[in-house]
């Protein structure tokens, strides 16, 4: 459930400060109030490059099995080298899960 943000802050800053506001925001993949609301109330803020490729390999694969054991299941296709692609869905929930230590 989001929380409905009504209250409003006025800060004055120098035009150097707004930018780098503004471009941490941004680096970070958050807006501008996201940020400055989670360094206010001392949140870590952690950035992962390369986690939408990783995740994004790792839906595909995902579909790719959830396909071919369909096919299985309905006996349209026998057995189809399906131990290369558990292997590499294994592969990327691994890379997955060290990153996911790395950042706790």
């Amino acid at each position: 459930m989001q929380k409905k943000k009504t209250e409003i802050i006025t800060a004055r800053m120098t035009p150097a400060d707004k930018k780098a506001i503004h471009q941490r925001a941004r680096a970070s993949g958050m807006t501008v109030t996201d940020y400055l609301t989670t360094c206010a109330l001392d949140k870590e803020i952690v950035r992962v490059d390369g986690l939408d490729d990783l995740l994004s390999e790792l839906k595909a694969q995902g579909r790719n099995l959830n396909q071919l054991t369909t096919l299985a299941n309905m006996g349209r296709i026998s057995v189809l080298r399906g131990d290369d692609l558990i292997g590499e869905y294994v592969r990327l929930c691994d890379v997955l899960g060290a990153l996911v230590r790395e950042v706790r």
